[in-house]
């Protein structure tokens, strides 16, 4: 732990093998408020993750042992806790496994510590890490949703979901019967504009449809070349 993390510092586990990075990221992270715990291996990794309470996980994908795709996708099975995937690896099939796996963000190699520590706040304040007073429950389309325990039920039985794609969720939700565009959903959830090939978004609506599926029917509809609407009424494919 960094000296100057205060005791109610967020908790950041780090699965990342090049150790001199492991090291510069516990120190710059440890002076701007949060407590770092590293391992060097996947398996490690997933142990840690399971046996501990972490605030957010920062998941290398190449790692020894087991990689980060299959360190998420068992994490997957347990935990919700926020994750953040780091790689060399660019190419947009392996962005999507990630988001796929269940990651939240997705950050290629080299980064700068100022923008991985801007999306780590991002996380935290889209998995309500801070404080609220008495969320209302919201309801549309047979859907309810509880913003302080983030729990989803589609006519009154438990979906689970990942961090983001309850946020997703709560956004459509809330503008039941309105069009969402995708850079409206992207400046909330990354703080940016969607780009014209960021998959992101579709991987993401996909998997709630499939969750949120009753008769062959979702509550999600895209609005071609705009974005996406949550019918209140019932919905279609």
């Amino acid at each position: 732990m960094h000296p100057d993390a205060s005791p109610s510092a967020k908790t950041v586990l780090l699965i990342e093998d090049d150790l001199e990075l492991c090291a510069l990221m516990t120190d710059y992270f440890g002076q701007h408020g949060f407590r770092v715990e590293a391992v060097h291996d996947g398996r490690s990794g997933l142990a840690r993750a399971l046996a501990g309470t972490y605030d957010l996980i920062l998941l290398d994908v190449m790692l020894p042992v087991l990689d980060g795709f299959e360190v998420l996708r068992q994490m997957r099975k347990r935990v919700a806790t926020p994750v953040i995937m780091l790689t060399a690896r660019t190419a947009q099939t392996d962005r999507i496994a990630g988001l796929n796996a269940g990651a939240d963000d997705y950050l290629p190699k080299p980064f700068g510590p100022e923008e991985l520590l801007a999306r780590m706040r991002a996380v935290l304040r889209r998995t309500g890490k801070s404080e609220q007073t008495e969320p209302q429950i919201v309801e549309a389309g047979g859907v309810r949703l509880n913003p302080q325990t983030r729990q989803v039920w589609c006519r009154d039985q438990p979906v689970e979901v990942t961090s983001i794609e309850f946020d997703i969720l709560e956004i459509l939700a809330r503008a039941a019967g309105r069009t969402v565009s995708r850079d409206q959903l992207a400046a909330v959830l990354y703080q940016r504009r969607a780009t014209p090939y960021e998959r992101s978004l579709d991987v993401h609506i996909s998997h709630l449809r499939k969750k949120l599926e009753h008769d062959e029917r979702s509550v999600i509809r895209t609005v071609r070349g705009v974005g996406y609407l949550f019918a209140a009424a019932g919905g279609e494919r």
